[in-house]
């Protein structure tokens, strides 16, 4: 066991100890490092003002991924190495090309988001070669300009991503890899201060019983949500459990027909795997947040929050997928729909965690869409997230499953229209009459978001909406080219 938290900023060893277990990186780089280039504005990972590069060996090399540094707890930042927007240049004092595209394309007005902006394409440019609009404005999503400069942002995006990324940071690279893996001695971080402590066990095994011994802890993913709890809230944390360290619980892999995703896992990581078998599942992981917030929070994380808004449970209650939770040496499955008991209350015993998520993959012949409603495209909470999986078998419904968030509190599968629809012709006089089922099913709440009307509204239309998409082949390509 250690108490110090170690890791590289830029290329220097720096070691934490005394420090708030839920201190900020942006708190740490600006007030004790004196590095004022990363900014705060919104403080809950919204505005990208914050963004670093976080790097964490990769085979022989390095991968750099963008966060946020406004919602990451310092303490997180033990074992891997963590660059500023002030790292960048050469040592004789050359910008970086992301620094020179930037100039050279007058892509900054006031100045105070470009930090944020050189650093989401520090990440791009070490993660892609040549990159077109579309994945330029995916990387930057998290990023706000108030001067409104983004054409030329773009520019520098698209000039910078046709340049090799040779940087001094791939030059080093198996130099970085190899300094971080020593510092990985495999004993568990316990930080303690002002009566808050932070606790990384590096295996299962060990957390499950450092959360049999501290039940009440606060168990933390990627802190995208518990972040904002310490920045909005001003809540004081007592004991945290962090999964940052327990590394055989980030693996994504098929196994027998399944899909298994570790709690530890971010969503960047399950999305590719998770797209390839329903595309849609990709779009909506892709408009759930930010490059930022993918790299760092966790479906694990989305499920056990236990909110009803989450976007992935009303996708995982469709696709029919398991939980596998954990209590000391145990384990038991659980279904998705059967975890959320009530506003915030779940299925979890104390000491307990989950695991693993189980997905089914797509059985021939299966159709799957899933739809998020809210009013901006990308990174909001939706007002209405449905999802539906549908099996056909000589024209009649075989099998259905239908999940929707944002409409009570909990996540809820409308179980009433399912067997209303199993065994009878996939026509649009069925899905009509479903439709006005549901209206006596659901019973949704106003809120800032959408009145109870709008979301029975559209709860119904999504279910019509997918019937066209899978009754008519034509519309969805209609669809998709209006959009």
């Amino acid at each position: 066991m250690r108490d110090t938290a170690r890791f590289l900023l830029g290329g220097e060893l720096r070691s934490l100890r005394d420090v708030s277990p839920t201190m900020t990186v942006l708190e740490y780089l600006r007030t004790v490092e004196k590095l004022c280039g990363t900014k705060e504005g919104c403080a809950e990972g919204d505005c990208g003002a914050c963004t670093v590069a976080l790097g964490e060996p990769d085979g022989d090399g390095m991968r750099y991924r963008a966060v946020n540094a406004c919602v990451m707890f310092a303490p997180a930042l033990d074992g891997k190495q963590i660059l500023t927007v002030e790292h960048l240049r050469d040592a004789d004092g050359t910008p970086h090309p992301v620094q020179r595209a930037m100039v050279e394309q007058h892509a900054s007005q006031c100045g105070f988001c470009t930090p944020g902006f050189v650093m989401s394409l520090f990440a791009l440019h070490h993660e892609s070669g040549p990159a077109d609009r579309g994945e330029v404005n995916d990387a930057l999503a998290g990023n706000l300009c108030r001067c409104t400069g983004y054409r030329p942002i773009v520019d520098a995006a698209i000039a910078v991503s046709e340049v090799e990324a040779g940087d001094q940071f791939a030059a080093a690279a198996s130099d970085t890899a190899e300094r971080l893996r020593a510092l990985r001695t495999g004993d568990r971080l316990e930080l303690r201060h002002g009566g808050q402590t932070w606790i990384a066990p590096t295996s299962v095994a060990e957390l499950s019983d450092v959360l049999l011994a501290c039940p009440d802890a606060v168990l933390l993913a990627g802190g995208t949500d518990v972040g904002l709890w310490v920045t909005k809230q001003h809540r004081v944390l007592h004991t945290i459990v962090t999964l940052d360290a327990v590394r055989d619980m980030a693996a994504v892999e098929e196994i027998d027909g399944v899909l298994r995703i570790g709690a530890a896992a971010v969503y960047e990581d399950s999305l590719t795997a998770l797209a390839a078998h329903y595309p849609d599942f990709g779009i909506l992981l892709r408009r759930l947040g930010s490059r930022q917030i993918r790299n760092r929070g966790t479906i694990g994380g989305n499920i056990g929050n236990g909110s009803p808004i989450g976007d992935t449970p009303p996708v995982l209650i469709a696709l029919d997928a398991t939980l596998v939770l954990r209590r000391g040496a145990g384990e038991r499955i659980v279904p998705v729909v059967d975890f959320f008991l009530g506003y915030r209350r779940t299925a979890l015993r104390p000491g307990e965690f989950i695991a693993r998520i189980d997905v089914p993959l797509p059985r021939e012949g299966g159709q799957f869409r899933c739809y998020k409603v809210a009013k901006r495209f990308d990174q909001d909470i939706s007002a209405v997230c449905g999802a539906f999986n549908l099996e056909l078998a000589d024209g009649r419904v075989h099998d259905i499953r239908i999940g929707f968030g944002g409409m009570a509190a909990t996540p809820v599968r409308v179980a009433r229209v399912e067997r209303m629809l199993i065994g009878q012709p996939w026509t649009e006089a069925n899905v009509h009459a479903a439709m006005n089922v549901m209206d006596s099913t659901l019973t949704p709440i106003s809120d800032m978001r959408a009145s109870a009307d709008y979301r029975r509204m559209v709860a119904r239309n999504l279910l019509f909406k997918f019937y066209l998409e899978t009754a008519v082949p034509s519309v969805r390509a209609r669809l998709e080219s209006a959009a």
